[in-house]
């Protein structure tokens, strides 16, 4: 029987052998390129705002785990790895491209990569045979999106999470917690230095 290491040296094998063309960092900046809007930044987030952000999850009572805009995948494997093995996790892009990339570079059966709107979450997570969401992540950049979309993504994100679930959040404005508070009434923050930018965190509850 393999060891733990062994099996995810082996995973890592298969994904390096499952992925064809560029590689993440050349994906994301053509990502950037296309949609500066929606990707919001050039760079990936750091192992330390990763781990920072996902420090709040309580990884036993998971079942459900969604991200808006996961790009290229940077926090895909680390949430992955905490997982519980029956757990879902649903990761929703507008971008073709990362959706393409994720579906090939992925080899997990608990991981789903959606093309669709983080707007449409509750419909996205029904479709799948779930009815509530434990945490919802997302790194999309709220203050650019188009007008009326941010406070619309908030107020489907309430209603998409199970009471005490949570909206994980970072950002490089503090603005967002002007649309995390129009449907969210307890909200944690932090400050990320080690990334490039320096990001805000949030974690928004659901009580």
């Amino acid at each position: 029987m393999n060891s733990p290491v062994a099996e995810q040296a082996l995973k890592r094998i298969e994904r390096r052998r499952a992925s064809k063309g560029p590689g993440p960092l050349a994906m994301f900046f053509k990502g950037f390129l296309r949609h500066p809007v929606m990707v919001g930044s050039i760079i990936p987030s750091s192992k330390k705002l990763i781990r920072h952000m996902l420090s709040r999850t309580d990884w036993d009572n998971t079942k459900l785990f969604v991200e808006y805009g996961p790009g290229v995948g940077t926090f895909c494997q680390e949430i992955l790895d905490r997982m519980a093995p029956d757990a879902t996790y649903i990761a929703i892009d507008l971008n073709p491209d990362f959706i393409d990339y994720l579906a090939r570079t992925i080899v997990d059966p608990r991981f789903v990569p959606v093309l669709g709107s983080a707007a449409d979450v509750r419909r996205i997570i029904a479709d799948h045979g779930h009815d509530k969401a434990d945490y919802i992540l997302s790194g999309l950049p709220f203050s650019t999106l188009p007008a009326g979309l941010g406070p619309k993504i908030a107020a489907e994100t309430h209603a998409a999470l199970r009471k005490d679930g949570a909206f994980l959040v970072y950002q490089f404005s503090p603005k967002v917690r002007d649309f995390l508070a129009m449907s969210f009434d307890r909200i944690d923050h932090a400050f990320e230095p080690i990334n490039i930018p320096p990001a805000q965190l949030y974690w928004a509850w659901k009580d």
